[in-house]
């Protein structure tokens, strides 16, 4: 009896290692996953705080609440299964998918550079008409789809070793996590101009002071946020593609990067920053040509269906 139970106890203390080693690797695999996201993510904190503007204030959080529960409700409900079903079934389908999504990635963070060199066309100013809020939840969650699509797929491809409940167990964290990250900071930024403007009314001059500095810093951190973003998507979707062009056969591209890597990795004591910034400009460099031709093909379609339509 003695012997049954410590062998009974031996296999509890070993199936108790066993999940510890099980959740540390979870969220070692879960930390992996947010971090390859990040591009995205910052993007999605740029492009969010735009949806509120032009609302009163006493609405920007309840707005942001329910977009945040729409972004949530994509991830879990919509975009989960389908990547799960994929991996699982479909593997190889992955890499092509998460190219397109490179692509999309590179399209758009030209198309934001296009259109701060050239502007966009002509448009007209609706700060001053009321917004429906029904209609910025319902754009703002289909423009989240796209980009939390993105931040799905990423963080799959780099689990992708993983068993099936494991995945699953990541993806949802992952899912929740960034979720909580991206809108708990929009709505920070959101209201940074309201919390400057309560700074300024107190009686303490630095208190006054500071919310000054808030409320005349928060344009230049909009600013900010949308360059980082814009250059994060350029980063992000061209080592994508990088990385997928050689998965997919074609290796002399990675293979140059790889050497240039390489050349500067003996530096003594930066070498691995040296080799991090080799790579990262190669692949903002490919993300640029790839999307440069992206933009120039979707203008160069836009003026021939422009032209078709005029002559009808």
């Amino acid at each position: 009896m003695a012997g049954g139970l410590v062998a009974l106890l031996d296999d509890v203390a070993a199936l108790a290692r066993l999940a510890a080693a099980s959740i540390d690797d979870v969220g070692a695999a879960t930390a992996k996953a947010t971090a390859k996201a990040a591009g995205v993510v910052i993007d999605d904190a740029a492009v969010t705080p735009q949806y509120v503007r032009g609302l009163a204030a006493e609405r920007e959080l309840p707005i942001i609440k329910r977009i945040a529960i729409g972004s949530l409700r994509n991830k879990l409900l919509i975009i989960l299964p389908i990547a799960l079903l994929l991996s699982q079934f479909l593997p190889w389908l992955l890499t092509p998918i998460l190219m397109v999504g490179g692509c999309y990635l590179a399209y758009e963070a030209v198309h934001k550079i296009w259109g701060a060199i050239f502007g966009h066309g002509e448009h007209h100013d609706e700060s001053d008409e009321p917004k429906d809020e029904d209609s910025v939840v319902s754009g703002a969650v289909r423009t989240d789809l796209i980009l939390s699509a993105e931040i799905m797929v990423i963080a799959l491809d780099t689990i992708a070793s993983e068993g099936f409940w494991s995945r699953l167990i990541i993806l949802a964290i992952v899912a929740v996590v960034i979720t909580i990250v991206v809108y708990g900071v929009v709505g920070l930024i959101v209201k940074m101009d309201d919390i400057g403007l309560r700074l300024t009314e107190t009686s303490s001059g630095f208190a006054q002071k500071f919310g000054r500095g808030l409320v005349n810093a928060m344009p230049k951190v909009m600013s900010f946020l949308a360059v980082v973003g814009t250059a994060a998507m350029l980063w992000v979707g061209g080592h994508i593609l990088l990385v997928g062009i050689d998965e997919l056969g074609f290796h002399p591209i990675y293979e140059l990067v790889h050497h240039g890597e390489e050349a500067v990795r003996g530096v003594a004591g930066i070498g691995s920053v040296l080799a991090w910034i080799v790579n990262t400009l190669a692949s903002a460099l490919i993300g640029l040509i790839v999307g440069l031709v992206v933009v120039a093909a979707q203008q160069g379609i836009s003026k021939v269906l422009a032209r078709r339509t005029a002559s009808h």
